[in-house]
């Protein structure tokens, strides 16, 4: 398979917008697969097909919150032998649909050294202005879809923390900038994380 150039997969991230809002956009819109994927440089994801570019790389505030907040899990985890935190890792939904959340927890063991083939019990997703829109609303979708328990929205512009838990059939906001909140993964798995030192200098 020839390697897809890196600037065309850019241009057709970037004009994504003006595809859906044309009639014809399916038929001339090119679909790429998890194959494709595989060969692109950098960092990307793949959501129904279109390339989403994952650049430029996250500024210091985002790492440090995704440090943190990481170590967090980790250490909440620590009793819950069958749940684990992970960094950004691929999940493949489907062959033409790949993310990578900021951070997810699992609560089953791993089938595939490369990628995730099931859905988390939580994903992160640490928003920026160019991903805003797309975190809160395909991706907001694709987790409710695919039955991920809890999706965490973070905003470290605005030292913003939303969760949302599948409640029925769909999400609902349980919590904003909770000093507090314990996420039940398993029935015999808790994880309560303490956020109000989450945003701290």
């Amino acid at each position: 398979m020839a390697k897809v150039n890196q600037n065309n997969l850019l241009a057709i991230g970037n004009n994504l917008n003006k595809f859906v809002l044309m009639s014809t956009a399916p038929k001339y819109t090119p679909h790429y697969t998890y194959e494709d994927y595989l060969l692109w440089e950098g960092r990307w994801e793949l959501i129904g097909g279109i390339p989403y570019a994952m650049s430029p790389s996250p500024n210091y505030k985002h790492q440090k919150v995704a440090t943190e907040l990481s170590s967090l899990f980790v250490f909440a985890l620590k009793q819950c032998k069958q749940c684990t935190a992970l960094q950004p890792f691929d999940w493949k939904v489907k062959d033409n649909t790949v993310l990578q959340p900021d951070l997810l927890v699992i609560c089953k063991p791993i089938n595939n050294n490369n990628f995730l083939d099931f859905p988390p019990e939580l994903v992160v997703e640490i928003i920026s202005p160019s991903s805003s829109v797309t975190d809160r609303r395909e991706k907001y979708e694709i987790y409710e879809s695919q039955g991920v328990k809890y999706y965490i929205i973070i905003d470290p512009g605005f030292n913003k923390v939303e969760i949302f838990e599948k409640i029925a059939i769909g999400y609902q906001a349980v919590a904003v900038n909770p000093s507090e909140f314990t996420f039940t993964l398993e029935e015999d798995c808790k994880a309560t994380i303490n956020f109000s030192e989450l945003f701290a200098d």
